[in-house]
């Protein structure tokens, strides 16, 4: 999971924490752990950000306060958090569409299908009959890892990653089995790189499931589509103006300088087709600081592009 998805997961799980502990004035530590996902160590790390967090001013009257009391979780002077945050209505109709998925498929509980029944009456009564869930067809695959997964079981695996289009051999130590945008993916760790990887299951040519078992980690990351960087990656520093800062939301870039006329970012790759696209997308409202072979890729692309209009 890259940095920033990581911190919006983190976000979003303090706000879902401050007002669920304020409505029961105080929370046991055990339940705040099983409900919300917790280790006592994240527990600990984001009670003591909410504690230097408060109103302008932050004063000592103007921070929330919030730590453990013995088995109890307690955060007060916080009442503007004491309803929780609102969904948006794509949000709404995405957890709705989640939680049918996960009935259609079999593996409901009777507590999401009471949840689902209610979130259907206030976001959309007619859901039963005018929205549609399709899941994916799942490959052979698809069925060995989430088998894999389930009983803790390594696999080896012949992969051709999507950026270098190589070709590897891997022991994967999978995690989860998902979907997401029209793709089946396997999350876990893999030895080759002694790292967590996102694999596609179409991309594996060869898959060998194997009798030994691996330690499953205690907080398992949650499953999603991103860059893990390696050390083959081209790196590059890019300037950009104020109208390109949109590209901070859109990749997955470290803020090297941050100034009200530009933004300095290093940015990771694969190869350097991805950066050199980007740059020649953004024309003016980008500059190339450091990166020869990204350099050398952008005037390539735009002598392909001017022999194209000659």
């Amino acid at each position: 999971m890259s940095t920033s998805s990581r911190t919006v997961s983190r976000l979003s799980r303090i706000l879902a924490l401050i007002p669920f502990v304020l409505e029961n004035e105080s929370a046991d530590v055990a339940e705040i752990l099983e409900r919300f996902g917790y280790t006592e160590a994240q527990l600990t790390k984001d009670l003591n950000t909410v504690f230097v967090c408060g109103l302008p001013g932050y004063g000592p009257g103007d921070l929330m306060e919030a730590y453990i009391d013995e088995d109890a979780v307690v955060i007060d002077a916080a009442d503007y958090f004491i309803r929780a945050p609102r969904l948006t209505p794509t949000e709404a109709l995405g957890l709705l569409a989640a939680g049918m998925a996960v009935i259609g498929a079999g593996e409901s509980t009777a507590t999401l299908e009471s949840a689902v029944a209610k979130l259907t009456k206030a976001v959309m009564p007619e859901a039963e009959t005018s929205l549609a869930v399709d899941l994916l067809d799942e490959t052979a695959n698809t069925s060995r890892l989430r088998e894999a997964a389930a009983e803790s079981k390594v696999v080896k695996i012949v992969y051709r990653s999507v950026g270098k289009e190589e070709t590897t051999s891997r022991e994967v130590e999978p995690w989860s089995v998902f979907a997401t945008l029209g793709r089946w993916y396997v999350t876990g760790h893999c030895r080759l790189v002694d790292d967590e990887r996102t694999f596609r299951v179409d991309r594996i040519r060869e898959l060998e499931l194997t009798d030994e078992v691996f330690q499953r980690p205690e907080s398992i990351p949650e499953p999603g589509v991103g860059y893990s960087p390696s050390p083959g990656d081209v790196t590059c520093e890019i300037e950009l103006l104020p109208s390109a800062t949109w590209v901070l939301d859109y990749y997955p870039v470290e803020t090297l300088r941050e100034t009200k006329r530009s933004t300095i970012i290093k940015f990771l790759s694969p190869d350097a087709e991805v950066p050199a696209r980007l740059l020649l997308r953004l024309g003016a409202d980008a500059k190339l600081r450091k990166g020869e072979e990204v350099a050398a890729r952008v005037a390539a692309l735009g002598s392909e592009l001017a022999s194209i209009y000659q």
